[in-house]
C-alpha cells in the first residue's frame, strides 16, 4: 500500500513520496471476458447454477407495556442469538452523553427484500441457524419481549435501512403527519416499524414526540427504530429521557440495558437490566459476566504486552456480545499495529471510527486508563502514523489529548507526534534540494522518536541510495519490511541496492516479488529482464537469445516456430485464423498483454498459412493458446477468456 505522506520526489506513484528508480503503478488493466468463441471443430458448453435461502427470526416475552408501546424486535439481531447482545465492557458507570442531533426526516429507497443472513462481528455474510415462529399478538403491538428486545439491526436490502417503501405505506407516513390522534400516529408507526421501514417508522415516531414530548412511550418507540438503523447513541438518549420521564419504565430500562451491553459499557448495563425487573434475566447476567471476563483478560494481556492474547480476548468480547463497541475495535487495531500486520490495523481503526459516532463515552468511563473516547484517537494516531500520514496523526493526538487532559501519556505522546512530523517535513525539504545528507540526518532524528515507522526507514534508505551507501540502504529496507512485509517501495529500492552491489539473484528475487505486485509496470518488468540477465551472465549462461519487450512475432514456419518456444522464460502461442471474428477481438488484448508483460514472448501462429505448425501442436480450434516455460509446454487454453489467458501469463511468467 502506498503512503500518500512520503517525502516527494521524481519517478514516483504519488508526488508526496520519496524518488525511487521504477514506476510503482498499482493498476492493472482488466477486461471482461469474451462470449464463447466460434471454433473450427464443434464445440459445446455446459452449465449449472444452484440457489440457497435462509431465514431466522425469533420473539420474545414482555413484563409490562404502556399503551401503543412496541414491545419486540420483528427482526433479529445479526450475527447475535436471541438472549442479547452487548459491546465492550468497560470499567465506568454514570449515563452517557450523547449527541442530540437527530435526522429522522429521511426516506428510504423502494426495496422489498427479506433478510438472507445475518451480520457477522467478523463482517461476513453467515447464515441463520434458527427458523422464524410467528407469534400472534394485539393489532397495534409487534410482540413481547424481555431485556433482549430492541437490540438488533433490522436488514432489508442487505443494508440496516429499512427500505422497501410502497404506495400504500407512503400514504401511510403523509396521513401520520397530518394527524392529530396520538394513537393513530403511534400504530402507524408500528405497523411501519413491523414491515421493516424503519426510516419511514422513525419518521413518524418523530412525529409522535413532537405531538407529546414527556411520553415515555413514543420516546421508546423512537428509540426501537434507531436500534434497527444501528444509530445507537441517538437510541440511549431516546431510552434515557423515556426513564427520565417514567423511573420505572421497564422497557425502556431493558434496551438500555442492551444498548450498553452493545457498546461495552457494563456497568451501565447491568444497572439497567437490574432496574428492569425485579428478577433479572439470569441468560443477559451471564453475558455480561462472560464479557467482563474477557475484556479483565485483555487489559492484563496488554499491560504485559501479549498482543496475540489481546488479539484473541477482544474477538472474543464481540462474540459475546460487543460487536458495536468502538473501544473494542479500537484495541484491535493497536494490538495489529504493536504485531506489525498495519493493514489489519488500518481496517480496524477504520472500523472503530465508523461506528455511531453520536455516543460518547462518558468521562466516568474509562478503558486502560485512558478517558472516554481518548483511547480512540490515540490508537487512530498511532496507525496515521505507521501509515506515513503524518498530518492526520497529529490531529488524532491533539483530540485524544483535549478529552484527557490530565493524561500525562497522552501529553509526551503528542510531543512526540509533533516532532516526528517536524523532523520528516525537514528532511523532505533537504532531500528535494539535493542535500541528501543533511536529509539521512532528518530521518535519523525522526526515528529516534518513533523507532518503529517504516516510512521514515525507507525515506533514509532513498538517501542512502542516492549517497551510495548501498549496504546502509538494504538495511534501512530490511527494518521497514520487517515492520511492513508488504511494502512496495522498501523492496522495490532494496531490488536495486542490491542490483548496484551485484547481489543479482537477491535483486532478481525481490524484482519477482515486484512483478507479482504490480504486473502492469513496464520499469520493473525491465529491470527484473536486466537483473536475470545479469544473473546468467554471473553464472556463465548464454544470455544472446533473450530479448525484452517488441511486438507479437509472426511465425512463418515449423523451425522458427521451434526456435521461439525453446527461448528463455515464458513463451504464449496464439494459434489463429485471420478471418475468425473471436480470433480478431483477442488480438487486440495479446498486443496489451505484450506490452504490459514485456519479459514475455508472445507469437501468433495463422493456422490457415502454417498447417504444418497447427499439425505438430495437434491444434484442432481457434483461437487456441499455448504457454511454453524453457521449451516445455505447461499451459494450454481453448477459447479461453481474457481474464483466463492474463492470469495464465501472469502464473506461469512470475
Amino acid at each position: 500500500m502506498s503512503h500518500s505522506t512520503e517525502m516527494p520526489a521524481a519517478r514516483t506513484n504519488k508526488a508526496s513520496d520519496l524518488p525511487f528508480d521504477f514506476n510503482t503503478a498499482l493498476s492493472l488493466e482488466t477486461d471482461k471476458p469474451d462470449s464463447p468463441v466460434s471454433t473450427l471443430f464443434t464445440h459445446q458448453t455446459t452449465s449449472t447454477t444452484s440457489s440457497t435461502s435462509s431465514s431466522a427470526g425469533s420473539s420474545l416475552a414482555a413484563r409490562r407495556t404502556h399503551s401503543g408501546e412496541i414491545l419486540s424486535n420483528s427482526f433479529p439481531k445479526p450475527g447475535h442469538r436471541r438472549t442479547g447482545s452487548g459491546p465492550l465492557i468497560f470499567t465506568g458507570s454514570g449515563t452517557s452523553n450523547v449527541s442530540t442531533h437527530t435526522n429522522s426526516t429521511a426516506s428510504s429507497p423502494v426495496t422489498n427484500l427479506l433478510p438472507a443472513g445475518n451480520i457477522c462481528p467478523s463482517g461476513k455474510i453467515a447464515k441463520p441457524s434458527t427458523v422464524h415462529k410467528t407469534v400472534t399478538h394485539r393489532n397495534d403491538v409487534l410482540g413481547s419481549g424481555t431485556g433482549n428486545y430492541g437490540h438488533g439491526s433490522i436488514i432489508r436490502g442487505g443494508a440496516a435501512t429499512g427500505t422497501g417503501t410502497g404506495i400504500e405505506d407512503f400514504s401511510s407516513v403523509k396521513r401520520a403527519m397530518v394527524s392529530v390522534d396520538l394513537e393513530e400516529v403511534k400504530r402507524i408507526g408500528n405497523e411501519l416499524y413491523k414491515k421493516g421501514q424503519l426510516l419511514e417508522a422513525l419518521r413518524v415516531y418523530d412525529r409522535a414526540v413532537g405531538m407529546q414530548p414527556d411520553n415515555p412511550v413514543c420516546r421508546s418507540n423512537k428509540a426501537a427504530a434507531l436500534i434497527g438503523l444501528r444509530r445507537f447513541g441517538e437510541a440511549v438518549r431516546e431510552c434515557e429521557e423515556a426513564v427520565r420521564l417514567d423511573p420505572g419504565f421497564s422497557r425502556a430500562h431493558q434496551r438500555l440495558a442492551s444498548l450498553f451491553l452493545r457498546l461495552g459499557v457494563v456497568e451501565n448495563s447491568k444497572k439497567h437490566l437490574l432496574l428492569a425487573s425485579a428478577q433479572p434475566d439470569l441468560i443477559e447476567l451471564h453475558k455480561l459476566q462472560t464479557l467482563e471476563k474477557h475484556l479483565t483478560r485483555c487489559t492484563d494481556a496488554r499491560r504485559s504486552g501479549d498482543w496475540k492474547s489481546v488479539l484473541r480476548e477482544t474477538d472474543s468480547a464481540i462474540t459475546a456480545g460487543a460487536d458495536s463497541s468502538p473501544l473494542i475495535f479500537a484495541s484491535k487495531a493497536e494490538a495489529y499495529l504493536r504485531l506489525y500486520q498495519i493493514d489489519d490495523a488500518d481496517m480496524a481503526i477504520c472500523d472503530a471510527c465508523q461506528l455511531d459516532s453520536s455516543f460518547y463515552f462518558s468521562v466516568d468511563t474509562k478503558y486502560f486508563g485512558f478517558v472516554g473516547n481518548s483511547y480512540i484517537h490515540y490508537v487512530h494516531a498511532l496507525v496515521e502514523m505507521a501509515r506515513g500520514r503524518f498530518e492526520t496523526a497529529v490531529t488524532a493526538a491533539e483530540k485524544a489529548r483535549n478529552i484527557d487532559q490530565a493524561n500525562s501519556e497522552l501529553y509526551s505522546f503528542t510531543i512526540t507526534v509533533k516532532s516526528v512530523v517536524r523532523a520528516r517535513s525537514l528532511g523532505n525539504e533537504l532531500f528535494n534540494l539535493g542535500k541528501f545528507t543533511e536529509a539521512s540526518l532528518a530521518y535519523g532524528e525522526g526515528l529516534r522518536h518513533d523507532p518503529s515507522n517504516p516510512v521514515l526507514y525507507c525515506n533514509r534508505a532513498a538517501c542512502r541510495y542516492k549517497l551510495g551507501q548501498w549496504d546502509k540502504s538494504i538495511d534501512d529496507c530490511n527494518e521497514a519490511l520487517r515492520i511492513q512485509p508488504n511494502y512496495t517501495k522498501a523492496l522495490l529500492r532494496r531490488a536495486a541496492s542490491y542490483a548496484k552491489i551485484g547481489c543479482w539473484a537477491e535483486s532478481v528475487r525481490d524484482y519477482e516479488a515486484l512483478r507479482k505486485e504490480l504486473p502492469g509496470d513496464t520499469e520493473v518488468a525491465e529491470a527484473l529482464f536486466h537483473a536475470q540477465v545479469a544473473l546468467k551472465s554471473s553464472r556463465g549462461e548464454e544470455v544472446s537469445n533473450m530479448k525484452f519487450g517488441g511486438e507479437v512475432e509472426l511465425i512463418s514456419g515449423l523451425d522458427q516456430f521451434h526456435t521461439a518456444i525453446s527461448l528463455p522464460g515464458v513463451s504464449v502461442v496464439h494459434f489463429m485464423a485471420p478471418l475468425n471474428p473471436h480470433c480478431s477481438q483477442m488480438a487486440p488484448f495479446l498486443d496489451a498483454l505484450c506490452a504490459r508483460y514485456p519479459s514475455v514472448n508472445f507469437v501468433k501462429v495463422d493456422v490457415i498459412e502454417n498447417p504444418a505448425v497447427a499439425k505438430s501442436e495437434n491444434v484442432r480450434m481457434v483461437p487456441t493458446f499455448k504457454i511454453y516455460k524453457n521449451g516445455n509446454r505447461v499451459k494450454e487454453m481453448i477459447c479461453p477468456s481474457q481474464q483466463l489467458l492474463e492470469y495464465s501469463v501472469r502464473h506461469y511468467g512470475f
